[in-house]
């Protein structure tokens, strides 16, 4: 009999035994704190803004200590493309401030964050990683930003992506690729890197990115980190540099499950000016963080990645620790039927690329040279897509994102599923070859993407080999609570959220 034959997890016919699976060791380039017992690093943004509120700390302090950990290593790990050091100073003082007067702006007020550079701040170039809008000064905020700083936090610069959130770890950009903190000779994954590479580096709790087909959910998977993109519509993209409009999504990276709540709790909700957003306000994600997972019904497919030789053994064996936990904690874990993945990813792929050419098109047939190799790569593809061929994809989107409400949906509250098949790709995979082999990409992120599902990326420890593995959490439409309710259980499990890397 094999995997895909197996009954399902509910009868209990094939769950190993407790302990079959152990955790992979902490990889000796791993530290129990990234500066010392009880550093800043390690407060969570509940823990930090109960002491903000308190007066036992202040905002100065967590931006002062932020920019020291900057200074010292991200000029070898370039999450960083500008540190607007002197306005986050001001911005702690603001917050401090009003602390000290009892205004509270809610649970961001003081805590530092930083946006990809996709996002804009008003004031701040909007780079995209690209020569084309190297010197593009945003004249507003973005949505994001907006509530951001209307919520008190305090903006430490901008993030590294891909070109574009697209291309990949180029060196023929403005500025270098971002590295994994847990190892320098792998990629943080894309298109949110700088996210990935801060959050992991304990530079910052929780990063703000963008998601059209796994960017934010891959670096997260990949530093081991929570990375969450949220029900397509639940967050604003205006004022974000758009890849595929009906793919891109905005949300949180972040180095907990709490942490990554807090964080959708400020930046949710309706904008009269992005009409792909829901007019209903977000729900108060923070009250529902209870980890209690007793009745929460789970549904699980290995025919995805299990038969897949890609797949590394163990990210199956830790999807089946995961599964195994939510099970024993009172969660109904029960197999499912999906679509074949292969049509999910079809699809996406035609979307993206249409999409992604139609915004680009202006540039790349005007000045095909400022792109970097892997973006003009990448994009131009999309010329090639017709309108009967993309109206044919987006039919086909209908028809699979029907299929999960449906087959997993009706009747489950989460969907669990690999997230990436495979640690990080080494920095070397990506040479002068195109296209960068299959290892350099294999995230099982698309599906959701087009179908618009609340999806999180959830660190389950370490591979043999001392890089992050997780797993991938899918909800309902608008279900980011029930995500935050099993994560919350497995983090407590298997997220390891003690250890961070050493810095270089």
């Amino acid at each position: 009999m094999t995997d895909l034959d197996r009954p399902p997890y509910g009868a209990n016919a094939h769950i190993p035994p407790p302990g079959a699976y152990p955790d992979a060791a902490v990889p000796k380039h791993a530290s129990p704190h990234l500066a010392g017992p009880g550093a800043l690093t390690e407060l969570s943004v509940a823990q930090a803004g109960a002491l903000l509120r308190t007066g036992a700390l202040t905002s100065v302090e967590l931006v002062e200590h932020a920019l020291r950990l900057i200074d010292a290593h991200d000029a070898d790990l370039h999450a960083f493309v500008l540190v607007t050091r002197e306005d986050a100073l001001r911005r702690a003082v603001r917050a401090d401030r009003e602390l000290r007067a009892g205004v509270d702006r809610g649970p961001l007020h003081g805590i530092p964050y930083a946006l990809k550079d996709i996002l804009d701040a008003e004031g701040l170039p909007t780079t995209n990683h690209s020569r084309l809008t190297l010197d593009a000064v945003a004249r507003e905020d973005s949505a994001v930003e907006a509530r951001l700083r209307a919520g008190g936090g305090v903006l430490l610069g901008k993030l590294a992506t891909y070109e574009f959130a697209f291309g990949g770890p180029s060196t023929d950009l403005p500025f270098p690729p971002a590295e994994n903190p847990w190892h320098r000779e792998h990629i943080p994954s894309g298109s949110s890197s700088g996210a990935g590479a801060a959050v992991a580096a304990g530079f910052l709790r929780v990063a703000f990115g963008s998601d059209t087909a796994g960017s934010l959910r891959g670096p997260a998977f990949h530093c081991g980190a929570v990375g969450l993109k949220p029900t397509y519509g639940s967050v604003s993209g205006h004022g974000a540099t758009p890849l595929a409009p009906t793919m891109d999504h905005f949300g949180p990276l972040a180095w907990t499950v709490a942490d990554a709540a807090a964080a959708l709790q400020v930046i949710a909700g309706p904008d009269p000016r992005d009409a792909r957003t829901r007019e209903a306000p977000a729900p108060d994600f923070l009250s529902l963080l209870t980890g209690d997972v007793r009745g929460l019904r789970v549904g699980y497919s290995r025919s995805w990645y299990a038969a897949d030789p890609g797949t590394l053994p163990e990210i199956t064996e830790a999807i089946d620790r995961a599964l195994v936990h939510l099970e024993e904690r009172g969660a109904v874990v029960e197999e499912c039927a999906l679509p074949p993945y292969e049509v999910f990813d079809a699809c996406g792929r035609i979307i993206l690329i249409a999409e992604g050419f139609a915004v680009h098109e202006e540039n790349l047939r005007r000045a095909p040279r400022s792109f970097g190799r892997y973006t003009y790569q990448k994009l131009m593809p999309g010329a090639g897509v017709g309108p009967d061929d993309l109206e044919r994809a987006y039919q086909v989107r209908k028809e699979l994102a029907a299929a999960l409400d449906r087959r997993v949906f009706a009747d489950h509250d989460v969907l669990i599923t690999a997230c990436g098949q495979t640690t990080a790709a080494r920095v070397d995979a990506f040479g002068t070859d195109w296209p960068p082999p299959r290892l350099a990409n294999d995230m099982q992120t698309i599906p959701f993407a087009i179908t618009g599902h609340p999806a999180m990326s959830l660190p389950l420890g370490f591979a043999g080999n001392g890089l992050p593995i997780g797993v991938q959490l899918v909800g309902r439409k608008f279900g980011e609570a029930s995500l935050f309710r099993a994560g919350l259980a497995l983090e407590s499990a298997f997220g390891r959220r003690e250890t961070r890397p050493v810095l270089p």
